[in-house]
């Protein structure tokens, strides 16, 4: 049982994993992507020192996912080179 625990504590997000993210993330998940702890990501949190910007809403702790996949070097591909043209192919909305 511990051994299992430990490897998924371990364990961080995969790139297709990241991609899927909404655009907002609890602080569990954004440790997860980073690979740090429960306690040590809440204890930076608390001292304002987590390495992206923490939104404290009430009493939950939330990430901005863009801020996320920018510190860790991952990026979202458009579509089209994100030009508008590319967007309404991919909706099929015609021109």
């Amino acid at each position: 049982m511990t051994a299992s625990r430990a490897s998924g504590a371990t364990r961080g997000l995969t790139g297709d994993e990241l991609l899927a993210l909404p655009a907002v993330i609890d602080l569990d998940t954004s440790n997860k992507a980073l690979m740090v702890g429960r306690s040590t990501g809440y204890g930076l949190a608390k001292h304002g020192e987590y390495p992206v910007k923490v939104l404290r809403l009430g009493n939950a702790y939330r990430v901005v996912t863009a801020d996320l996949l920018k510190l860790l070097g991952v990026e979202r591909q458009q579509p089209g080179g994100g030009q508008e043209s590319g967007s309404s192919e991919r909706h099929g909305l015609a021109a």
